[in-house]
């Protein structure tokens, strides 16, 4: 994407010039070993987002349906920019062919933009549940939500079919084979400058108005009553007066209600908040190179800052899940439940066959022969059982 020729290397593919690091074997080693590290725990990262919202009933809330639409955006970057780029630099010639040259960049172009308007998404998302918690009840649902994932994916699926009239392979002077750009400079900068636009500024400046709102109403001011709280509170009201009294365990229990609401709001605000942080962040590098390279007559190239940018690039579609564990204990807990799994599934079918193995047995101490039944006083009444609890192991289930 650097503006250095008129057949220029695709984004992620090549940031760097083939000729010049054909030679540096120290800068292919590692590039290879950080791309392969970083790529490997962001796939295996998002994946788990993916499964875990999936296979969690109590993780399908909105906020989390537009994360896993982050995941899968994430997931194509990484697969269709960052693994091509290890096999291009190892084979030092592109591989895929013309189909794959426009496959390959369409999808990385795809999953870029598709998850800077998810990113979008869950902005508003939040300041609407926070800031407009009446409206929230109507407007933020998970049927909605997969609704604007539906819009937001067929938008940039059509916005990103233009790539597929901009690359082509070519031979360069020393017969390899690239994929690159094959229209000229003047025509594919309008699409870098409507690319920073629109995938960029526009939601990193709506980003910053609306958790500058968000953060005057849950920080420096009391947060409002969620529509659902108060009707557990008038349903708790109309209890008391029926019923006479509260108990002091419920009055335990409506005190720490709207702390704990209040704490797991912030909490899910500022986990997102680093999101967009590190967003903006790690794709500054990267903007604004193409930014400056557009504008001067020699493009700046060095491969090491080159390779800086595209590192960053994939950091920022790795490290989301990471985020996830390190600030939301609901995360940190299905992460452990979906990576405990296979040794639950293992436990439970073990526990079941030592279960079923054993039968119910009688402590022998506890009973009594049949030859040594004490007489009834009074044979026509019925024995009156004890009012207290049977002794332990009278009857028991044999588990190991």
């Amino acid at each position: 994407m650097e503006n250095g020729s008129k057949f220029d290397s695709p984004t992620n593919i090549s940031l760097a010039n083939k000729d010049l690091v054909a030679s540096m074997i120290e800068y292919k080693a590692i590039s290879v070993f950080l791309v392969l590290l970083i790529c490997g725990v962001g796939i295996i990262g998002n994946i788990m987002v993916v499964l875990v919202v999936f296979t969690t009933r109590d993780m399908r809330t909105p906020t989390n349906c537009y994360l896993v639409s982050l995941a899968v955006a994430d997931l194509m970057v990484l697969v269709a920019a960052g693994l091509p780029n290890v096999s291009d630099s190892l084979a030092g010639t592109w591989i895929y062919g013309h189909a794959g040259c426009l496959g390959i960049t369409y999808f990385q172009y795809l999953g870029i933009n598709a998850s800077s308007c998810s990113i979008t998404a869950f902005t508003v998302e939040r300041y609407i549940a926070i800031c407009h918690p009446m409206k929230a009840q109507t407007v933020c649902t998970v049927s909605r939500a997969k609704r604007i994932i539906a819009i937001v994916w067929f938008f940039t699926c059509i916005y990103c079919m233009l790539w597929f009239f901009l690359v082509d392979i070519q031979v360069n002077k020393t017969q390899q084979v690239e994929c690159g750009y094959k229209v000229s400079r003047n025509l594919y900068l309008p699409i870098y400058f409507t690319d920073f636009a629109i995938f960029y500024v526009i939601p990193l400046f709506v980003a910053t108005i609306l958790y500058g709102l968000i953060g005057r109403i849950l920080f420096l001011s009391p947060i409002p009553n969620h529509p659902e709280s108060n009707t557990e509170r008038w349903r708790e009201k109309s209890s008391k007066e029926k019923n006479g009294a509260e108990s002091d365990s419920n009055r335990m229990n409506n005190r720490n209600r709207p702390k704990g609401a209040l704490s797991s709001r912030k909490q899910v605000t500022k986990m997102l908040a680093v999101v967009v942080v590190l967003f903006a962040l790690l794709w500054m590098p990267y903007r604004t190179l193409v930014l400056v390279n557009s504008f001067v007559e020699n493009p700046y190239l060095d491969p090491w800052f080159l390779l800086l940018c595209r590192i960053c690039v994939y950091a920022n579609s790795a490290i989301n899940p990471v985020i996830y564990n390190l600030m939301s204990q609901k995360f940190r807990t299905a992460f452990k439940r979906l990576c405990k799994c296979g040794q639950v599934e293992t436990q439970r079918r073990n526990t079941y066959m030592s279960t079923t193995s054993y039968s119910m047995v009688r402590d022998p101490t506890n009973v009594r022969p049949e030859t040594e039944k004490p007489p009834l006083e009074n044979p026509s009444t019925v024995p009156k059982l004890p009012d207290k609890p049977k002794v332990e192991g009278e009857l028991y289930y044999s588990v190991v």
